[in-house]
């Protein structure tokens, strides 16, 4: 008999070759470098499944963009998982979602957490929020680190790990470099 896998939660982000998730004005436009390859990878990526989570901040930027007209016409693959995945936001100051297929998440962010990783098979990807990934990163509740390295240097902005005070030791489980000049850096937890 199979044991069941508990969910595993990854982070998906893409920074600058600075360290940066977002510029000093919170935007993270310079990311979307479209090529051929990188549009696969990205497809592939989302047909992977899984529960998508996030902060508010991100949560409405994305809803800016997926459930529209355009995201259906130039990324029809992505928009489809990403408007039908089930969603989790966590936040304090968010009334009512209203994005398809969302879980609106008010208080212990953690606990919750845990709840959801001894609950669910597969992956919960967290994309984006950085306040999220700043303070699931030093409770250990993060199993895998997808970091893509875009070839752009923004001289500020915000870093995922803003405000952790402990060392967090990762290793490198895989990369992978694309056309386009992005480099994807998988890290696990060291034990």
């Amino acid at each position: 008999m199979r044991s069941r896998v508990t969910g595993k939660l990854i982070v998906f982000n893409q920074v600058s070759l600075d360290g940066y998730f977002v510029d000093r004005h919170g935007d993270m436009s310079w990311a979307h470098r479209q090529d051929e390859e990188w549009n696969a990878f990205v497809a592939g990526n989302a047909a992977g499944g899984g529960t998508l989570l996030f902060g508010r901040i991100t949560y409405e930027l994305m809803t800016r963009y997926w459930p529209t007209p355009a995201a259906a016409e130039n990324d029809p693959v992505v928009a489809e998982r990403m408007n039908n995945l089930p969603k989790v936001v966590f936040s304090r100051t968010l009334d009512k979602p209203t994005w398809n297929n969302t879980r609106l998440v008010k208080s212990d962010m953690a606990a919750e957490i845990r709840r959801m990783k001894s609950a669910l098979e597969g992956a919960m990807t967290i994309l984006g929020s950085g306040s999220i990934v700043s303070q699931l990163a030093p409770r250990g509740l993060i199993d895998e680190y997808q970091m893509v390295v875009n070839p752009i240097v923004l001289g500020g902005g915000r870093t995922m790990f803003e405000g952790i005070d402990d060392t967090l030791r990762l290793k490198l489980t895989n990369t992978r470099t694309f056309g386009n000049g992005n480099v994807l850096l998988c890290y696990a937890p060291v034990a």
